[in-house]
């Protein structure tokens, strides 16, 4: 038997601290990325849904970084990617993200990088939900501008400061009660723009065609929100998203490259996993961001497109894509 007061071979001193855990990035991987990096404009914001996906080892992680530990270590070899200037925390919009995690992930990235976070479904959906998405009851909480504000809002600017870019509303669909009534619901999401803090750039994005309207965009106007134009089956094409907001005060298009036309989004993962390379490129879906793209920069404007792994198959490359033909175009990119 070992004596009490003998150090296990194979253990560390009593009271040593952890070694810290790093994820190096693949930087060995990025030289097309530095290329076109340096040719495109700096207020384009490029990023991804999230960035915790072990498909990604070699392509933005070094191929021997551990993947259990890239949710929580993986944003600062994210963030020295040449093109990704900008992530979106997708997990906000399942359950609030607290001050003090949004200031850990501020304290990863560089002081030009900024965030998109979601406003959380407790907000912004329509009712409570069971397991799998079922409906339960109506959301008490439903457009509540001081839940907002406490759940959302306050952990936004305290937690990231200079570093948080655009604060998303995503409402999911919403069902018919609301659908058969789309002036009620720009007129409530009005009241609730003008309710929340001054200070952040708030953008939203609805996932019903029905309420796309030009009651909606007022809303925004007077509200002082921006649009989401989403790349999604459930909506219209971009360009008559865009006409439908075009006349909304200046501001950042914010653009989120979600998925393909014929495909559902549950579909689409299970095709595409591990989501380490494109399993079905779109070219039509590229050229129409790319045009929207070059608008919004030649028009002065600061442009985020946040693209998802369902949407080709691999964020990271779809966003190489999109800058190979925004490098690519006739129009000239001004810086």
């Amino acid at each position: 038997m070992k004596p009490s007061n003998q150090l296990d071979l194979f253990a560390g001193t009593p009271d040593e601290a952890p070694a810290p855990i790093f994820v190096e990035p693949a930087r060995d991987t990025w030289s097309q990325a530095r290329e076109l990096a340096g040719a495109l404009p700096a207020r384009l914001r490029l990023g991804t849904s999230s960035w915790s996906f072990p498909g990604w080892l070699g392509l933005i992680y070094d191929p021997a970084a551990n993947p259990r530990v890239l949710s929580r270590h993986g944003l600062h070899a994210y963030a020295q990617h040449p093109l990704l200037r900008t992530v979106g925390v997708d997990s906000a919009y399942h359950a609030p993200v607290p001050t003090e995690r949004l200031r850990a992930y501020a304290e990863q990235v560089p002081e030009e990088f900024r965030f998109l976070v979601k406003m959380p479904a407790a907000i912004t959906d329509a009712v409570l939900r069971a397991g799998g998405g079922r409906p339960v009851e109506a959301n008490p909480g439903f457009l509540d501008p001081e839940r907002a504000t406490e759940q959302s809002v306050q952990p936004f600017v305290e937690g990231l400061e200079a570093r948080g870019g655009v604060l998303l509303l995503q409402f999911p669909p919403l069902g018919e009660t609301i659908t058969a009534n789309p002036r009620r619901f720009a007129e409530d999401l009005y009241r609730f723009l003008r309710r929340l803090p001054t200070g952040p750039c708030y953008a939203v994005e609805v996932r019903d065609r029905e309420l796309l309207t030009c009651d909606l965009a007022e809303a925004l106007r007077h509200g002082g929100a921006q649009t989401a134009l989403s790349l999604h089956p459930r909506l219209p094409a971009l360009d008559r998203q865009q006409t439908l907001f075009a006349d909304l005060p200046p501001g950042p298009l914010v653009l989120r490259w979600m998925l393909r036309a014929n495909r559902r989004y549950n579909e689409a993962r299970n095709l595409y996993q591990p989501f380490n390379r494109l399993r079905e490129p779109d070219p039509t879906a590229r050229g129409q961001i790319a045009q929207l793209v070059s608008e919004a920069l030649s028009a002065g404007r600061e442009v985020y497109v946040i693209a998802n792994n369902k949407a080709e198959g691999c964020a990271p490359l779809s966003l190489i894509g999109l800058a190979e033909a925004l490098v690519d175009s006739p129009k000239r990119l001004k810086t």
